[in-house]
């Protein structure tokens, strides 16, 4: 048992390092993902509560699309169709080679996914706010965006906050899927790391824990900002 604990030590002789990298990686990674996916979902839940045609068509089509897609099939076509588009765009003006970068890919991919399932969130939440709030805010005479901003915004995030913290824990998981596309993210790192060490049961366990670990404080965090949403609220003894 020693010498397996001795695997996980930091230096040259020990995967410490690497691992604790690809952790590293994959937290930023899913920190960088989550406000693309929460501004492109809101986005889109607006756009599939409109009342122009073109735009719940669009925004029904985006979330049909990228909740249907596997998350790792969306990946690759952005990864790779991404580097096909970029290189014909470039070839235009010159004759050079350009690579997408794995971890904005990673971070688009992941963050398109998210914003698909986010948009029933939000569309959910808009569609709780009570419709006599939106009418008095235009009796008074705020704007559209004055009332998104002071009336439909304050409450959606009461009604969004549980579903949006459960698609981030769904996140934090598919960070696993970018070590198809070589980054070093904890799954590679752990996978590098079984097969020099020949010793899968181990890392990979690991692995799990770090993983337990990070959804352990997500959902800490998760508690805490719930109840400071609901700061406001008067409950019934």
């Amino acid at each position: 048992m020693a010498d397996l604990f001795a695997l996980l030590e930091f230096g040259p002789d020990g995967w410490g390092d690497e691992i604790a990298a690809g952790a590293w990686l994959t937290i930023r990674l899913a920190v960088a993902t989550l406000p693309l996916g929460l501004f492109l979902g809101f986005l889109i839940a607006l756009a599939r509560d409109s009342s122009h045609a073109p735009l719940r068509i669009f925004g029904d089509a985006f979330a049909t699309v990228f909740r249907g897609l596997p998350e790792l099939l969306t990946l690759f076509i952005i990864y790779y169709g991404g580097q096909i588009a970029l290189q014909k765009l470039v070839n235009v003006f010159a004759e050079t080679y350009v690579e997408i970068n794995g971890f904005v890919a990673g971070m688009i991919a992941l963050g398109v996914v998210f914003a698909a399932f986010s948009s029933e969130v939000f569309l959910a939440a808009l569609r709780a706010i009570s419709k006599g709030q939106i009418e008095a805010a235009r009796a008074l005479g705020l704007t559209p965006f004055q009332t998104l901003r002071l009336v439909t915004f304050p409450q959606l995030w009461r009604y969004a906050l549980p579903g949006i913290a459960n698609l981030w824990l769904v996140l934090l998981k598919d960070t696993s899927l970018v070590s198809i596309i070589a980054l070093n993210d904890l799954l590679r790192m752990t996978n590098v790391a079984v097969g020099a060490t020949k010793q899968p049961f181990f890392f990979y366990l690991v692995a799990c824990m770090i993983y337990l670990m990070f959804s352990i404080v997500s959902s800490i965090g998760i508690v805490w900002v719930e109840r400071w949403a609901a700061r406001g609220e008067r409950r019934a003894a």
